[in-house]
């Protein structure tokens, strides 16, 4: 396969900064575009995140002396660009969907870690593990827009990743689950730079991340639902009750789970053989940045825990542990994943591979 070109948006945000270390040496992708707002265009990267560049690996050689672009300046994306990644860290929702939108109108396909267009009708939200049939819907969202060689597909919440891979994972098995009780515990890191106050977080835990719970809690319902009249239907067999908190890790984002069962239970052993043996397109595809287990079961009882786990198979797994009963729900267990890596820019980086490999970005 032939290098891409490609663009990152909001490239000096956290979730920019993640991409370019993690596209570093990426076999398929070649950075060649950064942008970002007025503030920082026109200077050298290196320059322009001196002082906050938070990655523990130095600035890429080859990227400390791209000049970053203004985001609003599509026609300088259009002239290197393939397609771009939206990194976007703003507050403004209706501004980053303006710009995405116009980025796909340009003709440059869009793998967006903004939450703007996770709702929008004809936007597949996309975990490659559970729903690449989703990609069905671009051809009818480029029909909608007019748009040619464009489009947006955008990947889920952070706090989605540690659970819904081994909910998606029974219910393919033929265990479908009714109501889902979930906890996250989750790192500071996914406040993004400068993120939380120290005061707040050291020696505490804060009870309530704005807008997570509700992202949580349906979210998962797009992702696991239907393309009908040429749009998407939320799954409707699943309830799900979520309470968020942030804890003082740095990465990794750790949720206690309870679920219940639609009809019939498998016992303990089923559903670890299942989740242990869980392989879906990425892994069939040899997709570069796919774990080759989506699912780890650590047998420990005192596992998972962020420090050890997050980074299990290029931080692209989902590590889960102490699965036993429930005396309200059929079952409980703790899971994990790393909310920088999978839950971010990571997992856009999945997305884009597949993209690639369907043939959808050329």
């Amino acid at each position: 396969m032939k290098k891409f070109k490609v663009g990152i948006l909001g490239a000096t945000g956290m979730v920019g900064q993640n991409y370019i270390r993690l596209l570093e040496n990426h076999p398929w992708f070649n950075v060649v575009y950064l942008a970002a707002s007025s503030n920082s265009a026109g200077i050298a990267y290196g320059e322009s995140v001196k002082g906050r560049w938070q990655m523990t690996t130095p600035i890429p050689e080859k990227i400390k002396n791209i000049i970053v672009e203004d985001v609003s300046n599509i026609s300088r994306a259009q002239k290197k660009c393939d397609f771009v990644f939206s990194a976007f860290e703003i507050s403004d929702k209706n501004l980053v969907k303006e710009i995405e939108e116009k980025y796909a109108e340009a003709g440059i396909p869009v793998v967006s870690n903004a939450s703007a267009n996770r709702w929008t009708e004809d936007v597949p939200m996309l975990i490659p593990e559970i729903n690449s049939t989703h990609l069905d819907i671009l051809e009818i969202q480029k029909k909608n827009h007019k748009w040619n060689k464009g489009f947006i597909v955008v990947k889920p919440n952070c706090s989605l990743q540690s659970y819904i891979t081994p909910i998606h994972a029974l219910n393919q098995a033929g265990f479908p689950i009714k109501k889902i009780i979930i906890t996250t515990l989750q790192a500071v890191s996914g406040a993004g730079y400068p993120g939380v106050p120290s005061l707040d977080m050291i020696d505490n835990i804060v009870p309530l991340i704005g807008g997570e719970e509700d992202k949580t809690e349906d979210e998962p319902l797009k992702i696991l639902g239907t393309i009908k009249d040429n749009k998407f239907i939320k799954n409707k067999d699943i309830t799900i009750s979520a309470t968020c908190t942030r804890v003082p890790v740095s990465d990794g984002h750790l949720a206690t789970v309870n679920i219940l069962f639609k009809d019939k239970k498998p016992s303990k052993e089923e559903i670890i053989k299942i989740w242990n043996e869980f392989k879906s397109i990425p892994q069939d595809l040899n997709l570069p940045s796919a774990p080759i287990h989506p699912i780890i079961y650590k047998e420990e009882e005192n596992r998972p825990q962020p420090k050890k786990d997050r980074d299990n198979d290029k931080g692209m797994a989902t590590t889960i542990g102490r699965l036993r009963d429930c005396k309200i729900f059929d079952y409980k267990f703790v899971t994990l994943s790393h909310n920088t890596v999978r839950g971010a820019a990571g997992g856009g980086i999945l997305n884009a591979e597949l993209l690639a490999k369907k043939g959808y970005i050329k």
